[in-house]
C-alpha cells in the first residue's frame, strides 16, 4: 500500500524545526563548541585547545551561539589582566544535551574503534551508565521509529510545492 493511498503523503514544511534547528548548530565545530561547554570548558584558549578550531571559526562560532541564544557571556578578570569573557550555556544550550548525547551514543555505536567507545557517560548518583529512551506522554517506551506516526502540528505552514493545487492558488489571495 502506497503512502498516498494511506492518506500520509510526507509533508514539505517551510517552518520545519529541523531545519531552523541545523540552521544554527548544523555544522561540526558548533558541535565541538557546545561538547566543551558540556564538559565544563568556558574560556576561549581553553576551547580552542580542546576543539583544536582555527581562532576565526571559534570565534564566529561563538558569536553565532551567544547571538541565538544557546550561550551567553560572562565576564572575569585574572588579576593582571584585562577582563575577557567565559562561555555559558543558557537552558536554551542545556536543552540540546539530549542531541548531543544521542549524536555521541549513534557514533559510539557504529564508528567506534575495536576497543571501544573513547568516553562513557555516568549517572554521577550511582555510577550507573546513562542510557536514553522515547517514551510517549502516557509513559509508554516507543522502541523505534517504526512506533512513531509524524502529525501536523498547530504551527505547520506547508511550503507552496507540498499544497494541493485548490489551495496553492488561494494562498496569495
Amino acid at each position: 500500500m502506497s503512502e498516498a493511498s494511506r492518506g500520509t503523503l510526507p509533508l514539505r514544511a517551510e517552518n520545519c524545526s529541523i531545519e531552523r534547528a541545523l540552521g544554527i548548530v548544523g555544522e561540526k565545530w558548533t558541535f565541538l563548541v557546545l561538547r566543551e561547554a558540556f564538559n565544563g570548558v568556558r574560556r576561549f584558549a581553553d576551547m580552542q585547545a580542546a576543539t583544536g578550531a582555527p581562532r576565526q571559526v571559534l570565534s564566529a562560532r561563538l558569536t553565532r551561539l551567544v547571538e541565538e541564544g544557546l550561550l551567553r557571556k560572562v565576564p572575569y578578570r585574572e588579576p593582571g589582566q584585562r577582563q575577557r569573557d567565559e562561555y555559558r550555556l543558557t537552558q536554551m544550550g542545556l536543552d540540546l544535551y539530549p542531541t548531543l548525547v544521542a549524536l555521541m551514543q549513534w557514533g559510539d555505536r557504529y564508528l567506534s574503534d575495536r576497543e571501544g567507545p573513547p568516553m562513557r557517560l555516568t549517572h554521577r548518583g550511582c555510577g550507573a551508565l546513562i542510557e536514553q529512551h522515547f517514551r510517549c506522554a502516557d509513559g509508554h517506551e516507543v522502541p523505534s521509529p517504526r512506533e512513531v506516526t509524524p502529525i501536523p502540528g498547530p504551527g505547520l505552514r506547508l511550503s507552496p510545492a507540498a499544497r494541493p493545487a485548490a489551495d496553492a492558488d488561494t494562498a496569495g489571495s
